[in-house]
């Protein structure tokens, strides 16, 4: 039992664990469809994602979270992009974590005034390269893992190349997120709230970390699961808001949380795979006769998300059609 910021008894359920789908397996599409319909979360191995590539990526994050406050704040506030302490959002969310955000493309020369200025003043070059192989190798991934649910739903035509597309679209409007999470400080045995809950709004997540425990989704109200890092080379994979839509809801994107403990400090990497700002969300084709939610931009989609707290839900409830009898 833990007692959140809320004061909220809540339970701990650690009798389940998440789906771990081989890449390579013959039936890995049916397993990929099967964990984001009864979880909204599973994890891939064997997912050609160089090692190299990801310790780099690790090595250049501890080594800007490991820097001075003041060198840190250089880089803040996260407007869009940039370093966080504490502040989540603009509506008040707080949480035991610091963070940084870094541009969505891996465009060598996209906003190098922004990472030779603020992010790495020892080598800034070499923090930029890492950033773009890194979301490079990780955006590929991303495309694979949709082309592999395209396959599992059994679209045809371009309809199984639609999501693939909205991600590697030039002007796609993916995020790279590092966050730093400490310690828990004095002797408490409650687990603290590093980032409180929330859903993603994108349309998949793609989270490493190290071997830290700290994740923990809700498959139901009031209950939560927590995430083992094991194994320690896989990418913890969930579903977002935009594919729950893009599903007509026969995927789950699940609610889910990060808490601190007093142990050892966590370092996670998500990897938000969004669509292009005027990119339009909708069912996919020959998914549903009758749609669940309107079509929308993930411009619009993306300011509703903004203007609400983490814990409100409810921002997909704006998009949803009303039944016959409503009309």
């Amino acid at each position: 039992m833990v007692v959140a910021a809320s004061m909220k008894i809540e339970k701990i359920r650690e009798d389940i664990e998440l789906p771990i789908i081989d890449l390579l397996s013959p039936e890995r599409s049916e397993k990929i469809v099967k964990a984001c319909e009864e979880y909204g979360f599973f994890k891939v191995i064997n997912h050609g994602v160089p090692q190299e590539i990801t310790t780099r990526m690790e090595e250049e994050a501890h080594a800007f979270f490991s820097k001075p406050g003041s060198d840190k704040l250089r880089a803040g506030p996260p407007n869009p992009f940039g370093y966080g302490f504490k502040n989540i959002g603009f509506n008040g969310d707080k949480g035991d974590v610091e963070y940084l955000l870094l541009p969505p493309t891996n465009s060598p020369h996209h906003h190098h005034h922004f990472f030779s200025k603020f992010i790495s003043s020892d080598d800034p070059n070499k923090f930029r390269c890492a950033v773009g192989e890194y979301v490079a190798a990780v955006r590929e991934l991303a495309s694979e893992i949709v082309n592999m649910i395209g396959e599992g739903l059994k679209l045809e035509g371009d309809g199984a190349k639609v999501l693939s597309g909205l991600i590697n679209e030039p002007n796609s409007d993916s995020l790279l997120r590092l966050n730093h999470y400490p310690c828990c400080s004095g002797d408490s045995t409650e687990s603290k709230i590093g980032f409180g809950e929330h859903t993603d709004p994108q349309i998949l997540t793609l989270l490493r970390s190290n071997d830290v425990q700290g994740l923990q989704i809700s498959l139901e109200d009031g209950v939560w699961v927590p995430v083992t890092p094991y194994p320690h080379s896989a990418f913890c994979v969930n579903v977002g808001d935009v594919l729950q839509v893009m599903t007509n809801g026969r995927f789950l994107s699940v609610k889910h949380r990060a808490v601190v403990n007093s142990y050892k400090t966590r370092t996670s990497m998500a990897y938000f795979a969004a669509p292009p700002l005027t990119a339009t969300v909708s069912c996919l084709p020959g998914l549903a006769a009758t749609p669940l939610y309107r079509s929308f931009t993930w411009a619009e989609y993306k300011k509703a998300t903004y203007a609400r707290r983490l814990g409100d839900n409810t921002r997909l409830n704006l998009f949803k059609l009303l039944p016959p009898d409503h009309e």
